[in-house]
């Protein structure tokens, strides 16, 4: 009987080679699809990248130094809520509109009426900024967070996590504003208002 047992065991039992050609089949399968379907969706490929280059030393954000990882995990999230903005046609379809703010080392400002309240969201910013390339086509280059400042008259709004955000008081459009460079970085850091490397055309 035991015998018995154990040759009926012995065959029972997988073959140790063939599972693991049957486990990479599959997980080559779902990579595949994986793939196949962050391609067709630029929205996806955009989200996947924000989420590698948290990773990836060197990536664009990460090269802001001084930022916790909470505060980088958050503008991450503002890059890819924002991401089919680059496409400035989404922009305008979305409701950004074009104020005719330019702004050397800054760039041209679309401000989305129904997101300007009280609230912060790094979501959502209120207006987005774009520069002109020299081919006449609109390049999103940073988001920015407005508040205006009857509805917090005492305090800056709060804003991302940390100290590094810096809002300006600005007297002129009477709104607390707050620069994001989350789409071209930005050698004087990721919260100021002007960038050296923007440029005009």
């Amino acid at each position: 009987m035991k015998q018995i047992f154990h040759k009926q065991q012995h065959k029972a039992l997988p073959n140790p080679f063939l599972f693991m050609i049957l486990l990479l089949a599959i997980f080559s399968a779902g990579s595949c699809s994986k793939e196949a379907s962050i391609k067709s969706d630029p929205l996806q490929k955009e989200l996947s990248m924000s989420k590698t280059s948290m990773l990836i030393p060197g990536a664009m954000l990460t090269n802001y130094s001084g930022l916790n990882a909470t505060t980088l995990w958050e503008l991450q999230q503002a890059r890819a809520a924002t991401a089919k903005y680059r496409d400035i046609k989404n922009a305008v379809k979305d409701g950004y509109v074009d104020i005719d703010v330019v702004r050397q080392n800054m760039g041209y400002h679309f401000l989305k009426m129904d997101n300007l309240d009280a609230t912060f969201d790094f979501r959502k910013p209120e207006i987005l900024v774009y520069n002109k390339m020299e081919n006449g086509s609109m390049q999103l280059v940073a988001v920015e967070y407005a508040v205006p400042i009857p509805l917090s008259p005492n305090n800056a709004p709060a804003g991302f996590t940390g100290a590094n955000d810096v809002w300006k008081y600005d007297t002129d459009f009477n709104l607390w504003l707050l620069h994001a460079w989350v789409w071209y970085h930005n050698p004087e850091g990721v919260f100021n208002p002007t960038n050296s490397l923007v440029h005009l055309h």
